[in-house]
């Protein structure tokens, strides 16, 4: 059996000549902006090609990178989809091969983002986006990644199996022997989205409500987008834990599913895009990283995708629930990266998954 890569096998063994050669030091400041240009254009064009590993949703990656090869036909997009973790995974073994695949990632585990800087293998690049538009606590100081997007991780019900008065309101009144047999969740192991949100629900509410939430026999998944997907379906009546957007997304379809935004806070969720230092595409993979940061594509995400923006241009859907009339737990990368094996590893424990 193979033993699982960690964040700190990255930064030594097999990797670690890997990273000596792409290493520098932390740059002091974020290099000027850029702006898409027809010599980018040209430069991409003769590439012919960028591939994107992401844990978004895979019809909305899809939906993405369509969106780009329309807008820059000669460029094609390729979308290499799967959980947060198994990314990271990914990336370690191929840079640990000296394989180098990847051009821009993007991660619902922002503590990621902190590993791959550290190791010297991300490329510094600011868009005219990104400088103009986003708040400081949404880019790096250093200009290596900003926040793509932004999404909640929140509980939710299936309305032909629950009624509204019934429905939980808490992450508590999940442990109520009704719910014994009915709640879906997915896991930490695999997804970057449920090892940020068990890192500050742990850390909120106490890994008690764990050991508690594990005795009430749960389906347990693996993608952060499958809890809604088995509640639409009416698998199980009440999601403990998932992608928001997916929620969206399927309600939206007229699906019998409903949000809870829950009274302790719900957890949120940054998912950071970066270009690599090592990018077999990098004019390619810059012109993809423009777009992506763009105010038509982050309009994109919101009103196809279910995603919130940290764009300024970009505006919420109407009929949700706007992000500023919500409860949020506080997001924390560097915590998620110090955390995250003992997280996964205690996680597994109590669950026995």
């Amino acid at each position: 059996m193979k033993r699982r890569i960690t964040r700190r096998d990255v930064l030594k063994g097999a990797s670690a000549a890997a990273l000596t050669v792409y290493a520098s030091p932390i740059r002091a400041s974020a290099p000027a902006a850029e702006a898409v240009t027809p010599a980018l254009i040209e430069a991409a064009k003769k590439e012919g090609r960028v591939v994107w590993y992401t844990s978004v949703d895979l019809p909305l990656a899809e939906r993405v990178a369509k969106a780009f090869m329309t807008k820059y036909p000669g460029v094609t997009a390729r979308v290499e989809r799967s959980g947060a973790e198994r990314i990271f995974s990914r990336i370690s073994q191929e840079y640990g091969s000296n394989i180098r695949a990847v051009d821009v990632v993007n991660s619902s585990d922002a503590a990621h983002l902190i590993v791959w800087k550290r190791g010297g293998l991300l490329q510094p690049y600011v868009t005219e986006d990104v400088a103009k538009h986003y708040s400081a606590e949404h880019k790096d100081p250093d200009g290596q990644f900003a926040s793509f997007r932004v999404f909640l991780c929140p509980i939710a019900y299936n309305t032909n199996l629950v009624k509204k008065e019934e429905a939980p309101k808490s992450f508590k009144d999940l442990l109520d022997p009704k719910w014994v047999g009915k709640i879906v969740k997915a896991h930490p192991s695999y997804s970057g989205t449920i090892l940020t949100a068990t890192f500050q629900m742990s850390r909120d509410i106490g890994w008690q409500y764990f050991e508690k939430l594990a005795q009430q026999k749960i389906m347990q998944v693996q993608s952060a987008s499958d809890p809604p997907k088995k509640l639409a379906l009416g698998e199980r009546a009440i999601m403990a834990d998932g992608v928001e957007y997916v929620v969206f997304q399927l309600k939206e379809k007229g699906g019998p599913i409903e949000f809870v935004y829950p009274s302790e806070g719900t957890p949120l969720i940054i998912g950071p895009n970066a270009i690599f230092k090592a990018a077999p595409n990098p004019n390619a993979a810059r012109l993809l990283q423009q777009y992506m940061f763009s105010a038509e594509c982050q309009q994109l995400c919101i009103d196809h995708g279910g995603l919130r923006s940290a764009h300024r241009l970009a505006k919420e859907k109407p009929g949700r629930t706007p992000l500023s009339q919500i409860k949020l737990m506080k997001d924390d990368a560097a915590g998620v990266e110090k955390e995250s094996d003992n997280i996964k590893k205690r996680y597994t424990q109590i669950f026995k998954v």
